[in-house]
């Protein structure tokens, strides 16, 4: 089985690239992050017009999260148990999405940036490492044997080597101490990441920004993962993170994780 997760930076301006990507990549379940868009406006026949069922949850023009599926998607759920919520009037957004899909559970996550270290959404970032972490270590807990994989914009680089140049990150968010242990604390509840191995750095990255030039300058961040319960992460033969789709006109500032399942 073949999963990708891919933060596209808005669906509907994205819409041609996803089509011509799906069409030649042979993805079995795609997890989007960061649609932009509205449920009433995501355009589900970019996806059922090429044989795949798919969920979408997305409220305003920020977040926004989907799966698409062609070998089946069933038990959608929306956000995870004691999710946090975030803003002036607390709402719980749209980063957060899950089902079935032949028989793994895949997740969708898109984790909150966190902005600044001294921001309250930092504090929230980690509030919600912490919630999904109890809860997939209640579920892992439960069933060992489970196959689940979270897929997504975790928005930490675990490691050094997972930014161009750490001095430039000196006082900043993604990779902070706290934000680093959260992440650490995720795998703890079970997980492996496990794309690394077959794309190791240094100097691989997942995402680019759109200023400075970083992307011609090599400048990128490791942000995207698939995260694996064992008994999935033990079947994971082959994976690539494909940096040509953030090339050209229309780019996401994101390139997909692709890995690919023995099942």
């Amino acid at each position: 089985m073949r999963i990708a997760t891919w933060n596209v930076n808005s669906i509907r301006a994205r819409h041609d690239r996803i089509g011509a990507w799906l069409d030649r990549t042979d993805v079995d379940v795609l997890a989007i992050q960061e649609l932009k868009c509205k449920d009433e406006q995501f355009p589900e026949d970019l996806f059922t017009s090429r044989g795949y069922e798919v969920s979408f949850h997305g409220f305003s023009q920020w977040n926004g999260v989907a799966i698409a599926s062609r070998v089946g998607l069933a038990d959608t759920e929306i956000g995870f148990a004691d999710i946090p919520s975030f803003g002036e009037e607390p709402v719980v957004e749209a980063r957060a999405l899950s089902a079935d899909c032949g028989g793994v559970r895949v997740y969708s996550l898109y984790v909150p940036n966190g902005r600044e270290l001294d921001h309250p959404h930092y504090g929230y970032k980690l509030e919600w490492y912490k919630a999904l972490t109890a809860d997939i270590s209640a579920q892992l807990t439960q069933d060992p044997e489970r196959k689940l994989v979270l897929c997504g914009d975790f928005n930490v680089a675990p490691l050094d080597e997972d930014v161009w140049d750490m001095a430039e990150f000196e006082g900043a968010t993604h990779v902070s101490d706290a934000e680093r242990r959260a992440f650490e604390d995720l795998l703890g509840a079970g997980l492996s990441e496990v794309s690394r191995q077959f794309t190791p750095g240094p100097g691989v990255y997942t995402f680019w920004d759109y200023q400075k030039l970083r992307f011609p300058k090599k400048q990128g961040m490791r942000i995207d993962f698939q995260l694996a319960s064992p008994a999935l992460a033990s079947t994971a033969a082959a994976g690539s993170i494909d940096r040509e789709e953030r090339k050209g006109k229309g780019a996401s500032d994101h390139a997909p994780v692709i890995i690919d399942y023995d099942l």
